[in-house]
């Protein structure tokens, strides 16, 4: 039997009674309310560290660039961890400092985000001499202003990840989140492996509870939950946010779902529908984990997008609906939602054309044929 086969779905009123009123208030709001939920862009990061082949530098630059221009304000940047562990993440220095990031940077001075994943304080310091060597100016921004770290909720992947406990992992971080807020730099926190463990099996959510309140007790403002091998299931994740609301509050939470059972949309929905402010999401479904046997991509940013936007929700990707009596059907008529759709696609589809990988996102992929057959009955109207 499946270590996850038999486990009970707990209904919605087993969230902490902070949020008791939760459900009521989901669904006598307004579709025309259009909530809105962050998007989290980790391709750059978490998408490629597992890549195989070696990546061009200016590669990394391009995908980050296109993300942007396709109206991505949150995008992971790169990590300044050991080449000798994870190579594809070696030119970080290279990316952050590009004039091109750092143009992106001073055009968007309020709402870019280019996070760094911060692994440990060697991390923390190599970041450092990077924002403190020249050129920059006064004036300019820095070329990032978040750092991101992690830790596990469970001791065999924290043992596999970061060669030490869970306990230890905890305890090297204050210096660096204090740090890194005394240069003004805001901190995320991920905590690994929130769902199942490739080493341990099925994670205790009151150990992710007591993980994900010690890193906001420490000052990340906020904690994103990461189902790293991809087990997940609506269920599960309504009963892990029951255990972590009572020790955390929603507004403080993300969710980072991979795909590897097919399941990643729809525990997206089921985390924003109990309350989850921030998605985290990869273009075109990059990622795994080189620390994680088996596990398959991130959730698509093109499939989350796509649901979230066609459920009521807003993205902040594309405009705002014309017509609130409409779902899906306006991402399919011609107008400013569907070409900003179609324009996420097509990043989508370079990014897997340049590492010669099969395009992950379902959502993406639809659309641009949907394109394709529009531009062909348009061809053939012309003769």
């Amino acid at each position: 039997m499946s270590m996850y086969a038999g486990t009970r779905t707990p209904c919605l009123r087993r969230l902490h009674p902070s949020h008791s009123l939760l459900l009521p208030r989901l669904l006598s709001t307004p579709a025309s309310a259009r909530r809105q939920v962050k998007i989290v862009e980790v391709g750059p990061r978490d998408g490629l560290q597992n890549e195989k082949q070696t990546l061009p530098t200016e590669l990394k630059i391009s995908l980050i660039e296109k993300l942007v221009d396709a109206g991505l304000r949150d995008v992971e940047a790169g990590s300044f961890v050991s080449p000798k562990w994870v190579p594809q993440m070696a030119s970080t220095s290279e990316v952050l400092s590009s004039p091109i990031l750092r143009t992106l940077r001073n055009r968007h001075p309020t709402l870019l985000s280019l996070p760094v994943l911060v692994p440990n304080a060697r991390g923390l310091q190599s970041l450092f001499t990077l924002l403190d060597s020249p050129p920059h100016s006064d004036e300019e921004l820095p070329i990032t202003s978040e750092i991101a770290l992690f830790v596990s909720a469970s001791e065999g992947f924290a043992k596999a990840n970061l060669n030490m406990s869970i306990s230890q992992s905890l305890a090297q971080l204050p210096p660096i989140i204090e740090q890194a807020k005394g240069r003004g730099m805001a901190v995320r926190a991920y905590v690994s492996v929130v769902l199942g463990c490739p080493f341990e099996g099925r994670v205790d959510g009151k150990q992710v509870a007591e993980v994900t309140k010690e890193l906001l007790d420490m000052g990340a403002y906020e904690v994103s939950l990461g189902d790293t091998i991809g087990v997940g299931t609506p269920g599960l994740w309504e009963e892990l946010l029951g255990e972590v609301t009572k020790k955390a509050p929603i507004e403080k939470l993300a969710a980072h779902c991979h795909d590897t059972y097919g399941t990643g949309v729809a525990n997206v929905l089921r985390c924003v529908e109990l309350g989850i402010p921030t998605v985290d999401s990869s273009i075109s479904a990059l990622g795994g984990c080189p620390y994680s046997p088996g596990a398959t991509g991130n959730v698509s940013t093109e499939d989350v997008v796509y649901a979230l936007e066609s459920s009521g929700y807003s993205t902040g990707l594309l405009p705002a609906h014309t017509d609130s009596s409409k779902r899906w059907d306006d991402l399919a008529e011609a107008g400013e939602r569907r070409d900003a759709f179609e324009k996420l696609a097509e990043v989508g589809k370079w990014v897997s054309q340049r590492l010669g990988r099969p395009n992950g996102s379902r959502a993406g992929q639809a659309a641009l044929k949907r394109r394709e057959r529009r531009e062909k009955v348009d061809e053939k109207a012309k003769l």
